[in-house]
């Protein structure tokens, strides 16, 4: 039987936006409460799923290995503490590259779904920005846009859009509160239904080409 999963952005979400971007792991910072917060969303018992566009690789000023090495600190960090992150799916390329993985498409969702036996309809997505409410939306994964990092700015790109759906809370801790709380049972209903987008299982079927982006940590 297919699981549920939690899906979470990384910068903004977890750590700190830099206008520089995170380079290493002594660049990267907690945000306050999201340890606490992981703690709690362990006792779901769903896998903990982090999805991230990274184009610093495409566009050179990180290496593939830099980031894996980002993402191993981070969960044994995660772990150490109580929580639990299973697994970093990431993409690297720039926005000019036109791949099939980077936000707002759905394409790393659909390798996580793949990879780990997801069911994408029951899984949450809590990001700080557009491309993640859409991405969410693609699958028909239910939204959470936190107003940290980038969030707070995008409140007004999705107003602007017409973007509806998605649940807007203050931080990962007021996120997870909720999902533990009523979020698990509200269903949101996307502006169009998923399954008679042509796209998503275009992407779907183009991925299963790609080579999956992903480190993943034994318990």
């Amino acid at each position: 039987m297919m699981r549920p999963a939690i899906f979470l952005d990384r910068d903004g979400v977890i750590n700190r936006n830099r206008p520089d971007h995170v380079k290493s792991w002594a660049e990267f910072e907690f945000l306050p409460g999201v340890l606490d917060a992981l703690r709690r969303l362990a006792q779901l018992e769903w896998p903990v799923v982090v999805i991230s566009n990274q184009a610093i690789v495409g566009r050179g000023l990180v290496s593939r290995q830099t980031i894996d090495e980002i993402s191993e600190q981070m969960t044994s960090v995660v772990w150490r503490v109580g929580g639990r992150i299973d697994q970093v799916f990431y993409c690297p390329h720039s926005p000019e590259e036109h791949c099939e993985c980077r936000k707002p498409r759905p394409g790393l969702l659909l390798n996580a779904a793949s990879e780990m036996g997801l069911d994408l309809t029951r899984s949450f997505f809590v990001g700080d920005a557009e491309s993640d409410v859409r991405a969410a939306q693609a699958v028909g994964c239910r939204p959470v846009l936190v107003k940290t990092g980038r969030g707070f700015g995008q409140m007004a790109r999705l107003r602007q859009s017409n973007v509806v759906g998605y649940y807007l809370a203050d931080d990962l801790a007021d996120a997870v509160k909720w999902i533990l709380g009523p979020g698990w049972m509200t269903k949101f209903y996307p502006l169009t239904d998923p399954m008679l987008v042509p796209e998503v299982g275009q992407w779907a079927s183009r991925m299963t080409n790609t080579a999956p982006l992903f480190m993943g940590y034994p318990h």
